[in-house]
């Protein structure tokens, strides 16, 4: 058979092409140490590579997130325990005020030291982590807690639910001694108060229908109903009369867990409604049909997409998941009418893994108390840190030996409430740790098994790159053998 020379060039093309191509592959393998550098290099294998991939670049999310995780709980162990130690060392000085042989100037020289440390707590409850406020729940750009003022009675007399608001500042205790019997908002009621400790007085008088206090830069606004009994003008004994301390406090300015604002979109008014249960997300309602008693709604659990229609209520109750969410009547309601239950999240989580989440942020009211809406925190005595240590101080610059012996009970509580939180904050940092050993396992194997695919085997790669460098060069050496041979040569 004849062969021609454009066969015989075609030929050696082909196969240069061929020699070449299959250097530069083993090449490119060489020079990334990779075995699948593209998907049409093993197809199957490329799939299990991307999946790898994709695992270990989640597991090492996870990661970042429980480093960040580990910064936040670190940081607010670090900072209760520095309340625990302040607690103890004012647990300390009530123990030394309590005692009936100090005199009225000893306890102010111990009020001095227990209002600068109650001014430390309150800047260790605005501890901030990278910016951010660890204890004010969501609202991380802001302080969670302000000094203000608040009220203590020498009565058990629910106070409390009395007081409305309180303005004004002062740098020590106001006593408050009153000197006729009385319903605040119905009767005038003289009184008298002292802003050193009881060395001098001032007299004021709450007009009848009236019920503000005026305590020179103090103004306590009273909801009215309160009843407060006279005490004689040279009765020092606080168990008779009324008596109250104007004294520090920490107002909480964050945002909280379990409430659940509803938004209305309403032609009338006049409607309000509430919501009740677990909310974890903004859930609406619209109202479709109203025919006589009853009414037809729908609700939607991913911001109006997508709705379930059909419900029914004969009342002013609404099921929804979740809960349910009352109107105060079925008359204020219209077709078309919304209701938007929108509930406060005050945890901050962050996912350690696909299924796990851990809460890394504190809902600093359930752990300082305060004072939140104008309202005591916790009723409990001593669980309320800022109450506890605020009614301290007010003793103490009054010269009031029962009540400190009261907040020195109170203390032991507080620093229990405390430990507790530290308890809590241990756990989720040894959870932490856990995850963090199990996450660094995970990746470990997943890099094995990506590394059995993707990478190659060096010394056997560095072979095939020598054989192939021979195949290519005796391609050449052939090739240009050939073509110089032709029947000339035999003439």
């Amino acid at each position: 058979m004849r062969v021609s020379q454009r066969d015989l060039f075609t030929s050696f093309i082909n196969q240069f092409h061929y020699s070449t191509s299959k250097l530069v592959e083993l090449n490119k393998k060489a020079a990334s140490q990779k075995e699948v550098n593209k998907p049409s290099d093993n197809p199957i294998g490329m799939t299990r590579i991307l999946d790898y991939r994709d695992s270990i670049a989640a597991l090492a999310q996870y990661k970042k997130n429980i480093d960040t995780a580990k910064g936040w709980l670190n940081l607010s162990d670090e900072t209760l325990m520095q309340v625990n130690n302040i607690l103890i060392r004012l647990k300390e000085i009530s123990e030394q005020g309590a005692t009936g042989t100090l005199t009225k100037e000893q306890r102010d020289g111990l009020a001095y030291e227990a209002r600068q440390l109650f001014s430390q707590l309150v800047n260790l409850s605005n501890t901030e982590y990278e910016g951010k406020s660890i204890f004010a729940g969501h609202k991380v750009n802001e302080d969670a807690f302000v000094e203000g003022l608040w009220l203590t009675s020498n009565k058990n007399d629910n106070v409390d639910g009395f007081i409305d608001t309180i303005s004004g500042n002062s740098s020590k205790t106001v006593l408050v001694q009153f000197l006729t019997d009385g319903v605040i908002g119905t009767n005038a009621i003289n009184y008298r108060y002292s802003e050193d400790g009881g060395d001098t007085w001032q007299t004021g008088t709450i007009a009848a229908g009236s019920t503000t206090l005026n305590l020179g830069d103090i103004q306590v606004d009273f909801a009215a109903g309160y009843t407060v009994q006279a005490n004689s003008l040279t009765d020092y004994n606080d168990d008779s009369g009324t008596w109250l301390w104007v004294r520090p406090t920490a107002i909480y300015q964050g945002d909280v867990e379990e409430e659940k604002v509803v938004d209305l979109y309403a032609q009338n008014t006049a409607l309000t409604a509430q919501a009740y249960g677990n909310f974890d997300k903004n859930l609406n309602i619209r109202i479709d049909d109203i025919t006589g008693t009853t009414i037809t709604y729908s609700y939607s659990t991913d911001g109006g997409n997508n709705w379930t229609t059909g419900n029914t209520t004969d009342n002013t109750t609404f099921l929804v998941p979740g809960g349910r969410v009352e109107v105060n009547s079925q008359a204020n309601l219209t077709v078309g009418d919304q209701l938007i239950v929108r509930p406060e999240m005050a945890k901050i989580e962050v996912e350690i893994s696909a299924s796990e989440k851990v809460q890394i942020n504190h809902v600093g009211k359930d752990v300082f108390g305060g004072i939140y809406q104008n309202k005591v925190v916790f009723s409990g005595a001593g669980k309320n840190v800022f109450e506890t240590v605020g009614k301290l101080v007010g003793f103490l610059e009054t010269n009031n030996q029962s009540g400190i012996q009261e907040a020195l009970e109170n203390l032991n509580d507080s620093l229990n409430h405390i430990s507790n939180q530290l308890a809590s904050i241990g756990a989720r940092e040894n959870r932490l740790e856990v995850a963090d050993n199990i996450l660094s396992g995970l990746s470990i194997n997943e890099k094995e098994r990506l590394s059995k695919i993707e990478d190659a085997d060096v010394a056997e790669l560095m072979t095939q790159l020598a054989n192939q460098q021979i195949i290519y060069e005796s391609v050449l050496k052939s090739s240009s053998m050939i073509m110089r041979m032709s029947l000339v040569n035999y003439i």
